[in-house]
């Protein structure tokens, strides 16, 4: 964990010297490449055949995006996300937090919709891959799912919130036919270069 962080710390550190390839944010009318950071928060929860509660987390992200259409504003954006995730659970009136932290690589589309006041909307939608690098001993490590959302930037500060939702059954204790299944909300502020 802490290399992780020395390594986002690094990644923020030297994040200014991509600005000359950067866009300084989005410019619609012309093909641009971009990089960014996102920190935010969770709130994650189980669904399938537990009752779960919300459990409150961080995010934290590099991330990298281009333009992938000459005609539309439409945006290509991928990056490495550590997320703590998990939820309260309530399993046969056994009660407990789980941990279900995980590094993630999405593929988002976004769609970029300009505004009269220099703000820019960018809906987005697409699949991630992830990897639990904390977890309970009856949870699968790899998992995958989509996200859907919203950002918003202006000139260069940006903020999205969304929801995910998890497609892989991540349970793997010895209770045959259970389905577990790790979704959050999310809630993200960042800077693009």
């Amino acid at each position: 964990m802490k290399k992780f962080f020395v390594t986002m710390l690094l990644v923020l550190l030297t994040a200014p010297t991509f600005a000359q390839f950067g866009s300084g944010g989005f410019k619609l009318s012309e093909e641009n490449l971009y990089y960014g950071i996102r920190f935010g928060m969770t709130s994650a929860s189980f669904s399938g055949d537990v009752d779960s509660d919300s459990k409150i987390g961080m995010t934290l992200a590099g991330v990298v995006g281009f333009r992938v259409s000459y005609t539309a504003p439409l945006f290509l954006e991928s990056g490495l996300y550590y997320t703590e995730r998990g939820g309260k659970a309530n399993f046969e009136g056994l009660k407990s937090t789980a941990s279900y932290n995980t590094l993630e690589v999405p593929l988002l589309i976004k769609y970029g919709i300009e505004t009269q006041s220099d703000f820019v909307l960018l809906p987005f939608i697409g699949p991630y891959i992830g990897m639990a690098i904390k977890k309970e001993d009856d949870m699968k490590r790899a998992n995958m799912g989509f996200k859907v959302g919203c950002g918003i930037e202006y000139q260069q500060l940006y903020l999205e919130a969304g929801r995910q939702f998890g497609v892989t059954n991540i349970y793997s204790g010895d209770v045959d036919d259970i389905s577990v299944h790790s979704n959050a909300w999310f809630l993200n502020f960042g800077i693009n270069f």
